[in-house]
């Protein structure tokens, strides 16, 4: 069984899905570790309400970016991960923690990759800036995490048709309930099932 942390820094529904996913056994791995950018996230009383170990290492609690990431670091050694989730999480891991996870960082990005991707396409931007581009589809995409924001090898992808009449907020809403979610659960349950891999900067997946 694949022991997971999970990064988040708002109210928490991607891990709610793996929560349940690995509760009903769909994902033969667990939650060891919460970690939180944010005091405020709703994710962490979903964790304490699991009695899954959490803890918030927030920029503004640090003396510098560096000793917050060195923190982040040191419990996900503490807690053994094998597979790093970011679920929802707003900040950008730093290259050593990327090294030490290579290809066992994963993060699902609300567009299909590479449009509408890098440092300043996050959360209801992302939306917004399909929508003002007349997109016809969006949808969502899992890959590996590497040091180019969200330029890492791709696992999964995932389209959905843009409404017309779609706000930001709605196609956001359909995207992160109908692909979002279910696309995250498959990818971890594959990766915890050793049938993802990553060769030459390629993702293969085993039958």
């Amino acid at each position: 069984m694949k022991k997971l942390a999970l990064l988040v820094s708002g109210g928490g529904t991607n891990m709610q899905a793996i929560m349940d996913a690995c509760a009903s056994g769909e994902i033969d791995g667990r939650i060891a570790v919460v970690i939180s950018s944010n005091h405020e996230a709703y994710a962490l009383v979903r964790a304490q309400g699991a009695n899954i170990p959490n803890y918030v290492c927030a920029k503004k609690d640090y003396p510098t970016v560096g000793a917050r990431d060195a923190e982040i670091l040191r419990l996900l050694k503490a807690y053994a991960v094998d597979y790093i989730v970011l679920a929802g999480y707003l900040g950008i891991l730093p290259r050593e923690i990327i090294a030490e996870y290579e290809n066992r960082i994963i993060n699902i990005h609300p567009a299909l990759l590479p449009k509408f991707g890098g440092k300043n396409y996050y959360g209801i931007h992302v939306h917004t800036a399909v929508i003002e581009a007349d997109e016809e589809e969006s949808g969502a995409t899992a890959h590996f995490v590497s040091e180019e924001v969200d330029g890492g090898p791709i696992i999964r992808q995932q389209k959905m048709r843009v409404h017309k009449g779609d706000t930001p907020q709605s196609l956001q809403a359909r995207i992160l309930d109908q692909i979002e979610h279910p696309m995250l659960v498959s990818v971890i349950k594959d990766v915890c099932d050793d049938k993802i891999s990553v060769v030459d900067g390629k993702v293969i997946v085993k039958d």
